[in-house]
């Protein structure tokens, strides 16, 4: 496990407890809202973050894909944190938690979240180092792949997530702003196999 390795897992952590704070902040998620230690957890969050990459780095010695696996875990996680926080901020700045709305906020988070994803994935998870040595063609090759892998994702993930909240609805007396959030984390796991497969077979393959 290298220093970068460090760095990166205690940024990643500390960047998800940031991001579960001003969640917790907007009011949208009422259960969320009731949990006081929330504040602690950016400084918990990094040394967990840090933690679960060391023992992934020791059991890869058997198992190497494991080590990236971890990685791609701690950046989806981000990301999906990302893409409710900017989500739930917009829906507590407007209001609208549903309709063209919801659609509209719920393809501005994610695009969000896909440009973070495009970096820490390029840069830590698949270790694209050489891309600095790439000749254009082949940056703009690498380039059009993530985002072509990303744009199916897209669709799915705002499409299953508008289709939750606009045609399933709320259930079990769950309000509308907190089944936003449940409908963009189901949006999130439909997309998380296809995107980890998308990113290592065929946008960083090496």
């Amino acid at each position: 496990m290298s220093r970068i390795d460090i760095r990166n897992s205690a940024i990643i952590g500390f960047c998800i407890a940031l991001l579960l704070v001003i969640i917790q902040s907007s009011g949208n998620i009422p259960h969320l809202s009731k949990i006081p230690f929330l504040q602690t957890s950016l400084f918990i969050f990094p040394i967990l973050a840090i933690s679960g990459l060391y023992v992934a780095s020791l059991l890869s010695k058997k198992l190497p894909v494991l080590l990236q696996g971890t990685k791609f875990l701690l950046v989806g996680t981000l990301n999906t944190l990302l893409d409710l926080g900017v989500l739930n901020i917009l829906i507590a700045a407007s209001g609208i938690p549903s309709g063209i709305g919801f659609s509209s906020f719920k393809a501005i988070s994610f695009i969000a979240a896909i440009v973070n994803s495009y970096f820490w994935n390029k840069f830590w998870t698949f270790r694209s180092t050489a891309s600095l040595q790439q000749d254009f063609n082949a940056k703009r090759k690498e380039f059009i792949q993530f985002f072509s892998i990303g744009g199916i994702g897209f669709l799915l993930n705002v499409g299953s997530a508008s289709f939750v909240v606009n045609v399933v609805k709320p259930q079990f007396d769950i309000s509308p702003t907190t089944w936003a959030t449940v409908a963009a984390l189901i949006g999130t796991f439909i997309v998380l196999t296809w995107n980890f497969l998308g990113y290592k077979f065929i946008v960083f393959k090496r």
